[in-house]
């Protein structure tokens, strides 16, 4: 795990002692609601619908055991008993007093956690690929470069005031689990013909009220230049990015403006101009901070395997779990463990403060004492040792963190809607909750494969409706909640944007019509199809006939 240096402790000493003057003044009424809303969100503090929510930053989403720990109490001392894990592999927590949020933070920044730069128009949390160092397919650990990329933009007095938020991930796969390419900024780790290790560089994604898969404007940058490059980027943006309309100030909407051709010239005429000396990327540095990422020597374990398949003979409900929420690790004899926060029923993303001190012990047990928030809002141990599935598997039950269903159909991402967000025109937690019950039976997840559901309470998408094979958006018409309903999305890999199929539905009609588009799929796929090739192959149409046609 990386640790923060004193540089870091001061800074974050320093922004809490500050917070809390400004709380005291508006507390006291020297501050106005006005003039304190721009110094609560540079503290991710948000005024919602019931209370003021907190969103805390988790770095590419790793935590060691004790920060899950440092969670949980927070979940107890200052909210409800639980956290909500967000798509950004943050935390937020949804009942917060304001009165306490300096304490809150001053008890995060113990263990090197803060709350800096998840809101306003900066540089947000460094997104990456929560198999980071332990998957059989990455190329290099993205976390190094997203650390890195971290130092360079916390708190970079140019970026702190873009024309809107900017969103950074990395992946150092193909399969691309940190979905780059829906970022204003998506850096794939790769090598070059010569077998020099740099990026390829993607950018102007987004979702929102346009969603957007990100162009390739750079096929190769050393990692060397990766921060002069970023610093190019961002300063061609801050110059020509609208700052008179908020739904046109994405970088997205400028470099689909511009062409992207255009755009990564001008990219270029700013990096050429920018001092190499100055942000050149140090080789001593990569090394240091690679060696805080390094892992203890793991033994592998030729046999494991046959001995984890007696287990699953004995087991099928075992196996379901292992066929779902298991994963190749890159050392023979271990797993990647994807613990799902998806309950059958339960609100996606949601852990109680008893289960993150759970999950805690069992990463010290299990995993190395490391912890991953996914952007799908489940959690990962990512070092676990075959021969313990078993133990582990059963540790995981008997908290109700067993749910068989990573990627499956009940695996819904789902944004917290109107149930919390003053921003949302519809609910998205009683959908995914109905959505969920609708397809509790395992068997059929299994059968029906893969699928990717997402639902967002408005047009910000912060669901990710749009990247879901099966999408959908809560909207207003005329005082009523209803749903639209887009397929065709992919998040990873070769990422793509849902299409509407029609007209929306009410929320009862809206859980009637995913089922609708799930039996016309089994009904209509070819042997080993999965829904993505079967809507390719067939289109819209026999979905569209069985939703509207039928009457």
């Amino acid at each position: 795990m990386y640790v923060f240096d004193s540089l870091d402790k001061s800074l974050l000493n320093q922004r809490v002692a500050e917070f809390r003057d400004q709380v005291r003044r508006r507390l006291d009424g020297e501050l106005t609601e006005d003039q304190f809303k721009p110094l609560r969100l540079m503290n991710g503090l948000y005024l919602q619908l019931h209370a003021y929510m907190l969103r805390v930053a988790i770095p590419y989403g790793a935590l060691s055991s004790d920060q899950m720990r440092k969670l949980a109490y927070i979940a107890e001392k200052y909210d409800r008993g639980y956290g909500h894990f967000t798509t950004r592999q943050n935390i937020q927590y949804n009942w917060i007093e304001l009165s306490t949020a300096p304490d809150l933070l001053y008890d995060l920044s113990e263990i090197d956690l803060h709350a800096i730069q998840t809101s306003g128009n900066c540089i947000r949390n460094v997104t990456a690929d929560p198999y980071a160092g332990a998957a059989a397919d990455e190329l290099d650990d993205p976390r190094v470069w997203s650390e890195i990329v971290r130092q360079w933009s916390t708190f970079h007095p140019e970026f702190s005031f873009l024309p809107r938020k900017f969103k950074i991930a990395v992946t150092g796969s193909d399969a691309d689990r940190a979905a780059i390419k829906f970022h204003d900024i998506g850096l794939k780790i790769i090598r070059n013909d010569a077998g020099e290790l740099g990026f390829e560089v993607y950018v102007g994604g987004g979702q929102g009220r346009t969603p957007i898969v990100a162009p390739l404007i750079k096929s190769f940058l050393p990692t060397k230049d990766l921060l002069r490059y970023l610093d190019a980027v961002l300063r061609v943006y801050n110059r020509h990015g609208r700052r008179d309309n908020i739904y046109k100030a994405r970088i997205k909407i400028l470099v689909q403006s511009m062409g992207a051709e255009t755009f990564a010239s001008q990219v270029d005429a700013e990096f050429d101009l920018l001092d190499p000396s100055l942000l050149a990327v140090d080789d001593g540095e990569v090394d240091r901070i690679r060696d805080m990422f390094a892992l203890p020597y793991l033994r592998p374990d030729e046999i494991a395997g046959s001995r984890l398949e007696e287990a699953l003979s004995e087991s099928p409900q075992m196996r379901l779990w292992s066929e779902s929420n298991t994963h190749n690790h890159k050392t023979p004899g271990y797993a990647i463990v994807t613990i799902s926060l998806k309950p059958i029923g339960g609100v996606p993303g949601d852990a109680t403060a008893e289960q993150m001190y759970a999950i805690a012990d069992l990463a010290d047990r299990f995993s190395l004492g490391e912890v991953r928030v996914t952007y799908t809002q489940n959690l990962v141990l990512p070092h676990v040792r075959q021969a313990d599935l078993f133990v582990l598997w059963r540790e995981l039950e008997r908290l109700g963190l067993a749910t068989p269903n990573v990627g499956l159909a009940t695996d819904i991402i789902a944004c917290p809607g109107l149930d919390y967000c003053s921003l949302a025109n519809a609910r998205s937690i009683p959908i995914s909750q109905r959505i969920s019950e609708r397809f509790a039976d395992l068997e059929s997840q299994h059968d029906i494969g893969p699928l990717d559901i997402r639902v967002s309470g408005c047009i910000n998408a912060c669901g990710h409706h749009h990247a879901g094979h099966i999408g959908i958006l809560g909207v207003d018409k005329k005082g009523e909640e209803r749903y639209q309903l887009t397929l065709g999305g992919q998040g990873n890999g070769e990422s793509a944007v849902g299409k509407i199929v029609g007209p929306g539905f009410d929320e009862d009609g809206i859980v009637d019509a995913v089922e609708t588009v799930i039996s016309t799929y089994l009904s209509v796929r070819s042997a080993g199809e999965l829904f993505s090739q079967t809507l390719e192959r067939t289109g819209h149409a026999p979905f569209k006939e069985q939703l509207y046609d039928r009457g």
